[in-house]
């Protein structure tokens, strides 16, 4: 059994058990939140489209840690000149433990 879902602005394959990472979700570590964006849920064989959402549709997780990306660097420079920018990003991410999909 399997559910495709929607969060951060992604859509993820998730299985009972499955650890992902998606982008930043309020909350502390070792909360359990609810996923409602549900796109499909497959149960032995059978599957289960929403138009967009899956009604009663849900997928139940736990939040394992909240931290932040390796730095990307972005390098502006112009050439003919000496000119050179350097700047720097870090986004933040959840990892979550998928424990239940509930509906379908």
């Amino acid at each position: 059994m399997y559910a495709i879902i929607e969060t951060g602005g992604e859509q993820l394959r998730v299985s009972a058990g499955d650890v992902v990472s998606v982008e930043k979700v309020d909350g502390d570590a070792d909360t359990e939140i609810t996923l409602d964006k549900v796109l499909m849920i497959e149960r032995d064989g059978n599957a289960v489209f929403g138009r967009p959402y899956v009604k009663g549709g849900a997928v139940k997780a736990e939040i394992v840690q909240t931290a932040r990306t390796p730095k990307v660097l972005v390098m502006k420079h112009q050439s003919k000149k000496a000119t050179k920018k350097v700047t720097g990003h870090r986004q933040y991410f959840t990892t979550l433990k998928i424990k239940e999909i509930i509906g379908g």
